[in-house]
């Protein structure tokens, strides 16, 4: 029984650490290749520190690549077949501009504006996990199995002294 207990708060406060975790894990945005008219898809992109993007473009008939202007990343040669991604630390906040080598005379740019995230954290205060969404699921189910393993523990202690 105590090892039930024992395991189940284990579990409780584990759960908090799985939240945090998953809370430090960036976002990822895509920027495609719109062929037609030889410009990146979206042109422009805002991130937070601590983000990534990943440049994805499969079967063109041109080659393209990314180069930011100061080679803070560069997705290399052009190619018809491309998947680079490339991650903004917490200290790259800033705005990158960024071409495809081959068409940049044909205006193929982009611009990817970093926000820091101590200003987005004060401009937007809204905690997790005190939005309208609610709980997050995993809380709610290892809350529910917390209870029941704390109920099943104390009713089989009572069973067991015969009070039933």
């Amino acid at each position: 029984m105590r090892r039930l207990i024992c395991l189940a708060l284990v579990f409780f406060f584990l759960q908090g650490s799985i939240d945090l975790i998953a809370e430090e894990e960036g976002e990822v945005k895509v920027v495609t290749v719109d062929s037609t008219n030889l410009r990146f898809n979206p042109s422009t992109i805002t991130l937070n520190e601590g983000d990534s993007v990943r440049f994805v473009w499969g079967n063109q008939a041109l080659p393209h690549n990314a180069v930011e202007e100061n080679e803070v990343f560069d997705s290399g040669e052009p190619a018809r077949n491309l998947e680079y991604e490339y991650f903004f630390d917490y200290e790259s906040a800033g705005v990158y501009d960024y071409v495809c080598e081959p068409h940049a005379s044909v205006g193929m740019q982009g611009e990817i504006t970093v926000q820091d995230v101590e200003q987005a954290v004060v401009e937007d205060p809204e905690v997790k996990a005190s939005t309208s969404d609610g709980l997050p699921i995993i809380s709610i189910l290892v809350g529910t199995a917390l209870v029941f393993a704390i109920g099943t523990s104390w009713y089989f202690a009572i069973k067991r002294r015969n009070l039933i």
